[in-house]
């Protein structure tokens, strides 16, 4: 027979919330790792009663979703937490957010909506702005064209079993241009594939059929996740929580 742990089993999950936090500035270049830890402290600082999981080893219960490259910046970071106890949304938000090292911001929280499905499975491409200091925004359009005139271009990109060939064109949903002289900005929707295609490697599919080639290494932002609709709009995916949750708010006023 199995031994059990001594003690009460933890107190159960009794609400999961949903949070958006952003990492800026310098902050981009931590790893999820240390983003994680980051994050787990200042959970504990903000005194969030969170739910733990059982066993001999417990473990609070956080899932994080679809973490950013290091070296790249976020403003749609997603996790969600499991608590002990209900707490305000908002509170935690603010609370959360005032623990936590400048450059990483809790931007919204959530309640999950009862049986409204994974966060996870709310998510299935992201919407990326990439600087490129030093070309100029029609040497990008002109690239970009010529990328998206391709069905296949395969870039060499390093995974944990070493170097293997990649389609970067596959997964690129949409694609445009702006920018001003001397930094022209790519604007790229990429779908959600394994291995992971990540903006440097649209950058490399670029150089590849169009040997562009910034002087200066570019800038990425993630400016959203969520899943891609018919149109190529990236949808919100704390849109269906914050829906039923006034639909609950609306029935309780109408009681």
């Amino acid at each position: 027979m199995a031994r059990q742990p001594d003690g009460p089993p933890p107190p159960p999950t009794v609400q999961k919330l949903r949070l958006r936090y952003a990492k800026r500035g310098p902050l981009r270049f931590a790893s999820h790792r240390d983003l994680a830890r980051a994050l787990e402290r200042a959970l504990r600082r903000a005194q969030v009663p969170m739910a733990f999981s059982a066993g001999f080893s417990p473990h609070p219960k956080i899932s994080y979703v679809g973490a950013a490259p290091t070296g790249a910046a976020s403003e749609a970071e997603y996790l969600e937490i499991g608590l002990a106890r209900r707490c305000d949304p908002e509170q935690v938000r603010a609370a959360l957010d005032a623990s936590l090292p400048a450059g990483v911001d809790v931007l919204e929280c959530v309640e999950a909506a009862e049986g409204g499905g994974s966060l996870a499975d709310r998510i299935d491409a992201a919407r990326w702005r990439v600087e490129l200091p030093g070309v100029e925004p029609a040497e990008l359009a002109a690239a970009v064209a010529a990328l998206l005139a391709r069905d296949e271009v395969l870039v060499a990109k390093r995974t944990k079993n070493g170097l293997r060939d990649v389609d970067a064109r596959g997964p690129v949903a949409s694609a445009s241009t702006g920018g001003e002289a001397g930094c022209a900005i790519l604007h790229v929707v990429v779908r959600q594939v394994t291995p992971a295609v990540r903006p440097d490697d649209v950058v490399a599919a670029l150089a590849a059929v169009a040997d562009l080639r910034p002087p200066s290494p570019p800038r990425a932002v993630r400016e959203a996740q969520g899943r891609l609709d018919g149109s190529g709009t990236v949808a919100d995916p704390l849109g269906p929580d914050r829906e039923a949750r006034a639909r609950c708010q609306g029935e309780h006023a109408a009681v």
